[in-house]
């Protein structure tokens, strides 16, 4: 083996190329995941058992559930005064009351759905639940939302800063493997691409579209290093035996490149889509809210 190839060999094994920063370790099993399961299991048990046979929305437990569950649709307005009004500070802190806000705005429909034993009644009954439904479902669309932004801007541009350090870091060193450069400013280009048409996209279309920009990157960006480390691996042994390797990291650094521009682009998009639904979430609540307290006084009045 000549001294060359063995250099070549020793670049490419001792600096894996494109290796991207390295990310938290997911985590399946959440307390919030494992609450969102166990309220999914609640609504499909109660919409398949006859519940009619053991809960009355009139008395003994199905009239407990339906107080609880409108109870704690009432708690639900302490979070955002809780937010809005600092006095309130001897109530705890902000995140806690999201979190109860978040966990009573399932608890609260499931109870009422029980007490209703999961079926239509009387016109003031069916009012107040699907008034209920709305709101709830609302809540959920805004939950999506807070996830998207809550990471915030700040962070989301460090991870692409650090990515593009990294790729001005790979681009600085001397490789063996000729395309990394062209790669670098292939992407570097595709990223530009995806930001200016996104910005002439409509908000509410611009997460989805951000998704199909970057997958057909990631197909361009794909098919080009296949090429290029075809061309790699039969001019150079060393890149030959380290084929899978290169295109396994070489790919993991374009997805997380590619995931960094997209969520950079969204995150304005879902700030305005969040403050959008404020607006329409207050008053859908307050609507509940009426429909709810007419629903008691027609209830126990008739």
């Amino acid at each position: 083996m000549s001294s060359t190839t063995r250099d070549v060999r020793t670049k490419v094994s001792a600096q894996p190329p494109l290796r991207a920063p390295a990310q938290p370790a997911k985590k399946y099993f959440t307390p919030m995941g494992i609450f969102f399961l166990v309220c999914t299991l609640l609504l499909v048990a109660g919409y398949n058992l006859p519940l009619d046979r053991y809960i009355t929305a009139k008395r003994g437990v199905g009239y407990v559930l339906g107080v609880l569950g409108g109870s704690a649709m009432l708690i639900l307005l302490l979070y955002p005064a809780r937010k809005r009004w600092r006095w309130l500070s001897f109530m705890g802190g902000v995140k806690a009351w999201f979190q109860v806000h978040m966990v009573l705005g399932l608890v609260g429909p499931i109870m009422i759905l029980y007490h209703s034993n999961f079926a239509l009644g009387a016109t003031n009954s069916n009012i107040a639940l699907f008034c209920m439904l709305t709101v709830s479902g609302s809540g959920l669309i805004g939950r999506y939302l807070y996830t998207r932004i809550h990471f915030g801007l700040t962070d989301r541009a460090t991870t692409l800063a650090d990515l593009q350090s990294n790729a001005q870091r790979l681009r600085s060193m001397s490789f063996s493997v000729p395309f990394f450069p062209e790669l670098l400013q292939r992407l570097e280009n595709e990223e530009k691409n995806m930001l200016i048409r996104l910005q002439n996209t409509i908000v509410l279309a611009r997460p989805l579209y951000s998704g199909w920009l970057s997958v057909r990157a990631k197909q361009r960006l794909h098919h080009y290093v296949r090429l290029a480390l075809r061309v790699a691996a039969a001019q150079s042994t060393a890149v030959q035996q380290q084929k899978q390797r290169l295109k396994h990291n070489t790919y993991e650094y374009i997805r997380q490149r590619l995931h960094a521009t997209q969520q950079m682009a969204n995150f304005k998009a879902y700030t305005q889509l969040f403050s959008l639904w404020h607006i329409l979430h207050l008053p859908l609540f307050f609507m509940l809210l009426i429909a709810g307290i007419v629903h008691v006084f027609a209830v126990h009045i008739y």
